[in-house]
Formats: C-alpha cells, sequence, structure tokens
C-alpha cells in the first residue's frame, strides 16, 4: 500500500498548477484594463460572456479569426524578448477580422509551454492585453498548458482568437470596381510573415541575433522583432467615413497574393512600385538572399501592411483622415479590369 505522502504528483510529472494559477493572479490587472462595452465578467470562469446589445449592435452578424506568429517565436524565445511577441499575435488576428468590416469585440490566447515560467508568461500576455487596450479589443479568457514532453524547456508557442462584429449589410469587400484607387498604408518592418525565410537569410549572412543590424539601429534580433502595426482603428475610422470598398491584410503571400482576395472576378490591380521607397530592412533582405522582384512581393509586405480599396471622389479625405490617425498612406494604384496583380515601374 502507499504510504500518504509518498506518492506522484502531477508536478513530479512536470506540471505545476501553482504556476499557472500564479500567472492568472498576475495577468487580471493587465487583463482588466482591456474592458470594453459588453464585457461581462473577468478572468477565471469556464467561459467567457459578451452582450452584444451592449456593445452598441442592433442586427450584428459575427465574424471570427484566429492565427499565430509563426517562426518569429523563435527569434522571441532565443533573445528572450518576449514583451511584443504578444502584440503580434494579436494584430494578426484582429487586422484581419477589420478586413471584414468587422468591430473586433474580444480576444483568447492559447499559450503553450514545456515548464510554465511566469515571469516569461506574464510578460508575453502583458503584450496581449497591451494590443487588446490599443484596439478597443476585450482579453477575456485563454489558456496556459503546460506540457512537458512536448515543447522543450524554454520553448512555446501562442496562438491566437478574436471576435468581431459588423451591423448586418456592412460586410467588406463591398462595391469595388474599375477606377477605385489603392491606399497603401506602411508597415513597421516584416511584421509577422516570412520569418523562415527571415532565419535563413540571417543564417546565411553569418550574423548573430545580438549582431548591430545591418539597415537599423540596435541588434538584428531587435530589429526583427518591431511587432506588427495594429491597423483597426484608423481602418475602422476611413470605413466609418465612406468610401472604402475593401481592405487587404498584406501577410503571407504578399502583395501578389493577398490584394486579390479582395477584388470580384474580372477586376485586377495596378501598382506603381515607385510610389514608395522598399525599407531598408527588405532590401537587405533581398540583396543577401539574392531574392528577385517578383519572389520578394510574394513573400513580404515589402513596407506595405494593408490596403483600403477606396472610391476615386473619397481618395483624398481618407488619405487626410488616415494620415491625421497616424498613418503614412501611400497612393499605390487603381483597380483595373482583369485579373491579378501587375506591377510597373521598380521596387528593388
Amino acid at each position: 500500500m502507499t504510504t500518504p505522502g509518498n506518492g506522484l504528483t502531477y508536478a513530479d510529472a512536470g506540471v505545476d498548477i501553482d504556476a499557472g494559477n500564479a500567472l492568472v493572479e498576475r495577468i487580471k490587472p493587465a487583463a482588466g484594463r482591456t474592458a470594453r462595452p459588453g464585457t461581462m465578467a473577468g478572468l477565471g470562469g469556464f467561459g467567457a460572456l459578451f452582450d452584444l446589445k451592449a456593445a452598441g449592435f442592433t442586427d450584428p452578424i459575427l465574424v471570427a479569426a484566429t492565427d499565430g506568429v509563426g517562426t518569429k517565436l523563435r527569434i522571441a524565445i532565443d533573445t528572450g524578448v518576449v514583451d511584443t511577441i504578444g502584440v503580434d499575435l494579436v494584430a494578426m488576428c484582429v487586422n484581419d477580422l477589420v478586413c471584414q468590416g468587422a468591430e473586433p469585440l474580444f480576444f483568447l490566447d492559447y499559450f503553450a509551454t514545456g515548464k510554465l515560467d511566469v515571469d516569461q508568461a506574464a510578460r508575453i500576455i502583458t503584450g496581449i492585453a497591451a494590443a487588446c487596450t490599443a484596439t478597443g479589443c476585450a482579453l477575456v479568457g485563454g489558456e496556459t498548458a503546460e506540457m512537458p514532453g512536448i515543447y522543450h524547456r524554454g520553448d512555446f508557442d501562442l496562438a491566437g482568437f478574436a471576435l468581431g462584429a459588423m451591423e448586418r449589410g456592412a460586410e467588406l469587400p463591398a462595391g469595388v470596381t474599375a477606377g477605385d484607387v489603392l491606399l497603401g498604408l506602411a508597415s513597421d518592418g516584416v511584421h509577422s510573415n516570412g520569418y523562415s525565410l527571415v532565419r535563413k537569410v540571417v543564417e546565411i549572412s553569418g550574423l548573430g541575433w545580438d549582431s548591430p543590424a545591418p539597415f537599423a539601429a540596435g541588434t538584428l534580433g531587435a530589429a526583427l522583432l518591431v511587432p506588427t502595426r495594429l491597423y483597426v482603428k484608423p481602418a475602422l475610422a476611413a470605413v466609418r467615413a465612406g468610401g472604402v470598398h475593401g481592405l487587404a491584410h498584406i501577410t503571407g503571400g504578399g502583395l501578389t497574393e493577398n490584394l486579390p482576395r479582395i477584388l470580384p472576378e474580372g477586376l485586377g490591380a495596378e501598382i506603381d512600385l515607385s510610389a514608395w521607397v522598399l525599407p531598408p530592412v527588405f532590401r537587405w533582405l533581398a540583396q543577401t538572399a539574392g531574392m528577385a522582384e517578383p519572389e520578394l512581393l510574394k513573400t513580404f509586405n515589402c513596407g506595405i501592411g494593408m490596403i483600403a480599396v477606396v472610391a476615386a471622389g473619397r481618395a483624398d479625405a481618407l488619405t487626410k483622415l488616415l494620415s491625421d490617425m497616424g498613418e503614412t498612406v501611400v497612393p499605390l494604384g487603381h483597380v483595373t479590369a482583369g485579373q491579378g496583380v501587375s506591377y510597373r515601374g521598380v521596387l528593388l
């Protein structure tokens, strides 16, 4: 018979319930600051409640999105700089929601690791909460999974889930037509796509994460961890001002693959590559890897993180609105008859 007190515990198997509870207590203040109209409860329940009527909707359509941050996580793990990787996680979800015309309402995260480091996890989730606050999205819950035997010590993974809503009939894209103007909103760097190639390029370069960045001040690791830009509030303001026919979040697939996702059959787009200057990080990546321009354009955002397709008569007013809200706006070109994206000018 087993003597009481000598048997195995869950902690002996590598899972520390007390650490998980400590994390929940640590992040409650940050999560609490994300509360918005419609939020009905804090962390700790078996599920989260949200009141759409209290959020101001009368005939809502729900829109859901889920995403991760890919192998950008590897740089965050290797450098120990984890404070903004949660911003990337939120951005990848809510920037997609707004492209449907939806206002993000709430967010849930999934954080999995081999051995829970409460301080590290709290830094990550504080970043998630900060991005939720910046986009008007409540952090209503999540899951912290300690999984020894699945993840090596120090490694972790992240996934995010966002729910948004819009009034019936307000969905995007809608009304896209030939002659519409393409307004590009500048990115803050590589964002969260193409990092398997980024890491390969860094390997080819012979540089380490702590090496001076060849294209920016500070270390290479820090320069490549600049978080994904949050476009939600400016994009929603533009939509509500009228004249926005579509929004395209420029993620995996770059300009070449993402813009056609919001163009009706029979319509394409022409982009003037001389309309903006390729940011130094992309020039360095392209030159180090010997990338051809077409490959660059279908892999990275190349300095344009979101494209608004707008009525020609509203382009100037919407450019001013977006600029006044802190966006760098680039007139990229027009919607045309045809199919796919064509380019003129030279970027590289």
